[in-house]
């Protein structure tokens, strides 16, 4: 299935798609922000492979050292995001995009690939179930049901960084974190804004622009990070319905 596959260069990235939001008009600056960071990423070995078709099917990975996520270990490659959707589904896309990574990391002398997940499954989370088919395990852990799962090559195993086992900040307003990794971020960064303007609704963004601001975010991250009065409270992109809901709890 190789030749169904393809890798984003410098050379292709103006004029191929990154997937997610293929179609959706609202997301195109994302999609543009999205681009320009990708392209920032391209020589640190930062991997966007999809599948050459007009659908969401792609994995996402880099090398840990230059991974935008509060995750520590030597020699590991770190996947961001594989996602297979819609009637691209139960077609083995999933399977090849998983084992392209892992033989990728093999081929780079890596000592192994890590992943986010969660003990049970969440949205904008790997699924642990099928990452543990391949023989990744858990190898670190948050008390509020985050892992850390990892497929070791040599036995030396990554973790997170000791900030993110905090979960927790300071202040009690409304506090995202946020990158450009995601097209789907600056549409939900406008929402939220407008939302909690017009209603009142005290809120603080914190721009995750660097590598070391993302080493240093106090919870586990991707993209994508929220906080309620002080608390971790989920990596799940929100929109002003999501919002609302979790204002109300």
């Amino acid at each position: 299935m190789s030749e169904a596959y393809l890798n984003l260069t410098a050379e292709n990235l103006d004029s191929q798609h990154v997937c997610c939001a293929i179609a959706d008009k609202k997301h195109q600056c994302g999609v543009a922000a999205k681009k320009k960071w990708l392209r920032e990423r391209l020589d640190e070995g930062h991997v966007f492979r999809k599948l050459d078709d007009r659908g969401k099917v792609f994995i996402e990975y880099a090398p840990l050292e230059t991974a935008w996520t509060p995750v520590l270990g030597d020699n590991y490659l770190y996947i961001y995001c594989l996602w297979v959707a819609g009637s691209f589904k139960g077609k083995g896309h999933g399977a090849a995009l998983l084992d392209y990574c892992i033989e990728d990391a093999k081929a780079r002398g890596k000592s192994g690939v890590c992943v986010l997940s969660a003990r049970k499954k969440k949205p904008f989370m790997a699924d642990k179930k099928f990452f543990m088919k391949y023989g990744f395990e858990t190898v670190d852990t948050t008390d509020d049901g985050y892992e850390l799962l990892a497929l070791s090559f040599d036995g030396s195993l990554p973790r997170f960084a000791q900030n993110v086992k905090k979960q927790a900040i300071p202040g009690k307003e409304l506090t995202i974190y946020y990158g450009m990794q995601c097209p789907f971020i600056p549409n939900c960064v406008e929402q939220a804004k407008g939302y909690c303007e017009a209603n009142g609704i005290p809120l603080e963004l914190v721009a995750v622009d660097s590598l070391e601001a993302a080493k240093a975010v106090p919870c586990v991250f991707n993209n994508w990070a929220v906080f309620k009065d002080g608390r971790f409270e989920t990596v799940h992109l929100l929109n002003e319905g999501q919002l609302k809901k979790l204002l109300a709890k």
